[in-house]
């Protein structure tokens, strides 16, 4: 069976994580993707984060799989050539570069659709345009400017990151969504078109449902959060489900860091729930029937349910609350997910081998498509693919060679 993106080429100018991870799911999907890398070093974190010496990182392997290299030095008259020849060629071009560096290397958008009128040009940057578009973006920046830190945490701590990369990832995540409608819109226009993605924008795109709740904080106090006090911003709420269903994370044995399940309370589950936990007389007591009387005390509730996790580990008390429909999941660590074999047989965990590391572990595509498997291949090697791409390009041996001398590739 063909891949879903069989016969698309991707012009992948990205680097470190949010550019990468929207390319290489364009990869799974079947698209060739030709990561362009700077000679002598490429995408920074090949380098970055290392645990075997002189072997690409972790970092590196799990963003770049099913990928070709081709190393150009787009300083280079000669370089930029060889570009030239692959823009020609390509269907997408994808970067991440700080705002306005292909501008100043000769290639503005302007040019760049003169070059190839189908191709279409997807770029994520930190911020849209206004007053923040020339400034840095981190992962963590993203999440501080797009609502993420200012609602999570607890009342009385500090703004707090998600270990989620929802600002990078989840920023390469949208781009990915952009290309594929900007290609479909290609099929009836037969013109490429501009992408652009924000990381803030993602981000606060993902936080939507807070959004929700500093517009509802006009009519008063937000009652399914556990906070004590309102001002006029969405307070941060601990494992508050933020859902309109009461939920808490409660501690199992053996008593580990990691050693919760987290509960979702809603109204139906109330008296198997406490059936289960042998406090049978709490379905009819006025001060718990009801799921208006239980918020007033929603502490002493999960303290109920916690007296009887305690004495049960995190996969029993599962079992157990799945037997009787009650939401919940025990808190799995990365040392739980990796060990967990049922991930390995769906794909969603992928033993991967690689030609300096041996093998390593990657998250598989998180997309099924029924006709288009994910078959995942090893990261490439920095320049791996240069002559390769460039014997498609037309080149030959010779000319590839003056390539090098020149210091163009």
């Amino acid at each position: 069976m063909g891949k879903a993106l069989e016969g698309i080429r991707i012009l992948d100018m990205t680097h470190v994580q949010s550019g990468p991870s929207a390319t290489q799911i364009l990869a799974w999907f079947g698209a060739d993707v030709i990561k362009v890398e700077m000679p002598g070093r490429g995408d920074i974190t090949r380098s970055q984060l290392r645990d075997i010496p002189d072997a690409d990182s972790l970092y590196f392997t799990m963003l770049n799989c099913n990928k070709r290299s081709i190393t150009i030095n787009m300083k280079s008259p000669e370089g930029q050539e060889v570009f030239i020849e692959l823009l020609k060629r390509c269907d997408v071009l994808v970067e991440n570069f700080g705002p306005g560096v292909l501008d100043r290397q000769g290639f503005p958008w302007e040019r760049i659709h003169e070059i190839n009128p189908r191709i279409v040009y997807a770029s994520i940057k930190g911020f849209g345009p206004g007053p923040y578009s020339d400034c840095k973006a981190y992962e963590t920046v993203a999440q501080a400017m797009g609502g993420s830190m200012s609602t999570t945490g607890w009342p009385d701590g500090p703004p707090t990151s998600t270990g989620a990369q929802i600002g990078d990832s989840g920023t390469g995540m949208h781009c990915v969504a952009g290309i594929l409608a900007a290609l479909l819109h290609r099929e009836r226009s037969g013109l490429g078109q501009r992408v652009d993605v924000a990381m803030q924008d993602a981000v606060l795109n993902l936080c939507r449902v807070k959004m929700r709740d500093q517009q509802r904080l006009a009519r008063g106090p937000l009652k399914e959060y556990p906070n004590k006090e309102f001002g006029d911003e969405v307070p941060r709420s601990g494992n508050a489900s933020g859902g309109g269903q009461p939920g808490a994370a409660l501690r199992c044995k053996p008593g580990g860091p990691n050693d919760y399940v987290y509960v979702i309370i809603q109204p139906q589950v109330w008296a198997p729930l406490m059936k289960l936990v042998g406090r049978e007389e709490l379905i009819t007591d006025p001060e718990y029937a009801t799921p208006e009387a239980r918020l007033s005390h929603l502490e002493d509730c999960f303290g109920v349910i916690e007296e009887w996790t305690l004495q049960r580990t995190k996969f029993d008390v599962m079992r157990a609350l799945n037997e009787i429909d009650v939401p919940c999941g025990p808190i799995l660590s990365m040392k739980d997910l990796i060990e967990d074999r049922s991930l390995y047989e769906r794909n969603v965990l992928v033993e991967v081998p690689h030609p300096q590391r041996g093998s390593f572990v990657t998250v598989g595509c998180p997309i099924r498509l029924s006709d288009s498997p994910v078959e995942v291949r090893p990261s490439p090697l920095l320049g791996e693919h240069t002559d390769e791409i460039l014997n498609w390009l037309g080149y030959d041996q010779a000319r590839i060679q003056n390539l090098r001398s020149a210091g163009a590739i």
